[in-house]
């Protein structure tokens, strides 16, 4: 069993839809046909195989021409010290799902191995003292990037075709591994693809991110290229719209009742709305360009209102809820899109939680080290985790998380 086959299946509360007999079987073979180009070089032919899609750019209209509804995936690989961003041109066929909802639907067993890991995990990090935990914070605070590195980093953001799309000018996403929107009709060669939106790795065998801030109103239609193009199945929303002080911190970007919405050539439909004890709200949506006839994207999105900047919430319970219910993902669907309002404290603190648990269900020890952890993801998106209260809740989340996956397995017995 490989690392990625050693994560813990939870329920998808969402499946893919199968779908009928020859459609299907037809899609499958458009997706693997290949174009053979057979030349003679030199006395011999050669022989290339050349994937359809591979030369020349996906073109359209974002505002109001025809936009074609498939785009690529971006491939990615990243060390604590330095990202590096690889992204195929090969457009890749969006996934559809069948939403099955319930979140009464018990976890399926760990292995044995599991099991073991979660404890030894768990042992770990409840012998850590909570002042070693707060000098952990010091030294990553100790380490921030300067904002004159920062400027280096980040020349695309700050340009000048680019500034008015970043809702805080002192965050914004690096230049190797910000997340680029492919080129339309209307595309000027001087904003190269920008969103404020940055990939978030550590390693291939659990859920890769796309941190990005609460999209303001002249780019929320990008966001929704974003989910598009990337094939994004899950949007985690840690904010509200308006914060106690009537501070707007997200436009309302999805759509806060039923129905249907459009943001120029996209028109974002939702199907149902669904809330928890917990505070958070699901929505059940389907993305696509107006004109095609590609069938709609099905996004999973989840709001956690009461999460306040630059805090916490009161409890670890739906922060947990949020992680059982969207981890059972796998990584080759697509990345798992984070945002508060900056798209750094609260969706840093998610996607540390999110990824040393996932990490220790495949036996990666090294999880526990959150020190690493941090770092790395502020080497992809500057100042991933904000406060300290932010940090000690990473460890509140990850050992309470851990306990429910013990219980669960002492309960039923590990496989």
């Amino acid at each position: 069993m490989n690392s990625t086959e050693k994560l813990v299946q939870f329920p998808l509360f969402f499946r893919l839809s199968g779908g009928g007999g020859k459609q299907q079987r037809r899609k499958r073979q458009r997706r693997k046909r290949t174009a053979v180009v057979i030349r003679e070089k030199r006395g011999r032919e050669e022989r290339e195989t050349l994937t359809p899609g591979t030369t020349g750019n996906v073109v359209g209209n974002r505002r109001r021409g025809r936009r074609s509804a498939t785009a690529s995936n971006s491939t990615k690989s990243f060390s604590s010290t330095e990202t590096t961003a690889v992204v195929s041109a090969s457009p890749t066929p969006a996934e559809s799902f069948d939403f099955s909802f319930d979140s009464t639907t018990p976890r399926p067993r760990l292995s044995a191995d599991q099991l073991r890991y979660c404890c030894e995990a768990l042992h770990h990090l409840k012998a850590k003292a909570p002042q070693t935990i707060r000098q952990e914070f010091q030294t990553l605070q100790a380490n921030r990037m300067t904002a004159l590195d920062m400027r280096s980093r980040c020349t695309v953001a700050l340009d000048s075709s680019n500034y008015s799309k970043n809702r805080y000018t002192d965050v914004v996403p690096f230049d190797d591994n910000r997340v680029i929107l492919k080129q339309c009709a209307d595309y000027r060669s001087s904003a190269r693809g920008f969103i404020n939106a940055s990939f978030i790795m550590t390693s291939e065998s659990v859920s890769r991110f796309i941190a990005t801030q609460g999209p303001l109103s002249h780019t929320s239609e990008d966001f929704w290229e974003m989910i598009i193009q990337y094939h994004c199945p899950i949007i985690v929303m840690l904010t509200r719209l308006v914060d106690n002080y009537r501070t707007l911190k997200c436009v309302d970007y999805f759509q806060a009742e039923n129905g249907p919405r459009e943001f120029g050539n996209i028109c974002i439909a939702t199907k149902r709305i669904e809330s928890a004890d917990t505070s958070l709200v699901w929505r059940f949506l389907e993305v696509k360009y107006k004109e095609s006839e590609e069938p709609p994207l099905s996004v999973l999105h989840v709001q956690y209102p009461e999460w306040p900047d630059h805090g916490v919430p009161k409890d670890t319970l739906a922060v947990r809820e949020i992680f059982k219910r969207i981890s059972s993902v796998p990584p080759s669907l697509g990345p798992i899109v984070v945002h508060c309002s900056a798209g750094i404290g609260r969706t840093g603190t998610y996607c540390v939680i999110h990824n040393t648990i996932q990490r220790v269900l495949v036996g990666d020890m090294s999880a526990l080290d959150l020190v690493n952890t941090v770092t790395t993801f502020r080497s992809q998106r500057i100042g991933m985790v904000q406060t300290l209260e932010q940090y000690l809740f990473c460890y509140d989340v990850i050992i309470d998380a851990l306990k429910d996956l013990i219980s669960d397995g002492n309960s039923h017995g590990s496989l």
